[in-house]
């Protein structure tokens, strides 16, 4: 079996590179080949390697001549945090996180709703924001006049991936050093599985946007709780309940069936093609695999800022090697220096990516990646209805239907897992003798 997927390979691999070359013929958004998404796609996997082979390498280095044990000097603070992690011992303040966490497990029903409350709106507010800012960077042009055309447009989805991380990485530092935080004890570059596949989804995010509409990319991220929970089994050994996989279901089925039964004709300069569909399954198993290793990584009990800070840093680290290493950084700030509009928008789009990350990391530390995910799911339908009633569009008997279907799964999760709440409860009680 092995024998015939290597014997395979170069013929599938053959069949890809030809559909994505004809989709370059298709795609308006495209000037030449170097443009092309699968040609950027392995330059930029090339500079995060220079950075990630002699990573592993050194890494094995250290383990294979027990550093920890031997180790001496300056560097050796840095090298056992950055390889082998902190000691796990108890402090005060791991101690009053721990009575936190605790609190927060035997709070009251009302207090969690107020939370996830807390949480979805953050989210909502600054990923609304923020994908109607991605979609104008990505399929507008700059410098230009509606009426006369011309402008030149932004190309480099790298660079904006750059400009959200760095933001970030600055406020999630600033936290960590204004605000107590947990001892931590994680090595520090088990971080870097989580940036490597952050930077991966959020390429394929604005990159897809020159290859499909933005429906489709929409109805994309709305389908994908079903990966997030199979990417649980695989990298955090989770169990789900089938009221859980039930649940999942109706949320992608009802948002399927509003966002199909919407209007479509959003852009007409772009097109669905076999290169975007390719680009999305990309997204959607990078970033499930993204907010499960988060959740498994939150085993070390350390803070969300801190989760944020050591996930950006190593994607600043991978981003800014790769840019520089194309020449596409100093281009690409030459490109901001031309068009104001632009670099406000960049900007803008980072605030909102850098709250978002808060967000996503206090919601997957209280909640799980699963909740945040359908959390997420909602968001899509939101951004339709916001669009429906801004812009007048008219909402069928179907999308009113589906919008109903997405409601009472939402209603069936909190419902029954309120009920495995309580029967917890009473089976941890100890039986009361009667006299």
């Amino acid at each position: 079996m092995s024998s015939f997927l290597w014997s395979v390979r170069p013929a599938l691999l053959l069949c890809l590179c030809v559909c994505v070359l004809a989709d370059t013929a298709d795609t308006p958004l495209l000037e030449g080949w170097q443009d092309v998404w699968l040609f950027r796609f392995f330059l930029n996997i090339l500079g995060y390697s220079t950075i990630v082979i002699p990573g592993y390498f050194l890494i094995s280095y250290f383990n294979r001549i027990n550093y920890l044990e031997t180790g001496r000097g300056l560097c050796f603070p840095v090298i056992k945090a950055c390889v082998f992690g902190s000691d796990s011992k108890t402090t005060l303040l791991d101690d009053a996180s721990a009575a936190a966490r605790n609190e927060a497990e035997s709070t009251s029903s009302a207090r969690q709703a107020f939370k996830l409350i807390f949480c979805a709106a953050g989210l909502q507010v600054s990923y609304l924001t923020w994908g109607v800012l991605q979609e104008r960077v990505m399929t507008r042009s700059y410098g230009g006049s509606e009426t006369e055309g011309g402008g030149e447009r932004f190309r480099d989805s790298q660079f904006l991936v750059f400009m959200n991380r760095i933001l970030a990485l600055t406020v999630s530092g600033l936290c960590c050093v204004l605000f107590k935080q947990p001892r931590h004890g994680a090595p520090m570059y088990k971080y870097s599985f989580a940036s490597l596949s952050n930077i991966l989804s959020s390429w394929c995010q604005y990159e897809a946007l020159k290859y499909i509409s933005f429906p489709t990319q929409v109805l994309a991220k709305a389908s994908k709780v079903i990966p997030v929970m199979l990417m649980g089994k695989l990298v955090s050994h989770k169990s789900y309940e089938y009221w859980e996989y039930f649940t999942a279901v109706l949320i992608s089925v009802g948002v399927s069936m509003f966002l199909l039964s919407s209007s479509t004709n959003k852009h007409p300069s772009t097109v669905t093609t076999f290169s975007g569909v390719v680009i999305l399954a990309g997204y959607i198993m990078f970033d499930s695999f993204t907010s499960n290793w988060q959740d498994n990584l939150f085993k070390y009990k350390m803070s969300s800022v801190q989760m944020m800070f050591g996930v950006n840093l190593f994607s600043c680290l991978f981003t800014v090697g790769s840019l520089l290493e194309q020449g596409a950084f100093f281009d690409s700030l030459a490109f901001m220096s031309r068009h104001s509009e632009f670099a406000f928008h960049a900007v803008l789009l980072s605030i909102c990516s850098a709250c978002g990350q808060l967000f996503i990391f206090y919601t997957i530390s209280q909640f799980g990646a699963a909740v945040f995910t359908i959390i997420m799911t909602l968001r899509q339908a939101i951004a339709i209805l916001l669009s429906c009633f801004i812009y007048g569009h008219a909402i069928t008997f179907v999308g009113a239907l589906g919008v109903a279907v997405v409601f009472l799964a939402l209603f069936l999760r909190i419902y029954a897992r309120s009920r495995m709440k309580k029967g917890s409860k009473r089976a941890a009680q100890p039986p009361v003798q009667k006299v």
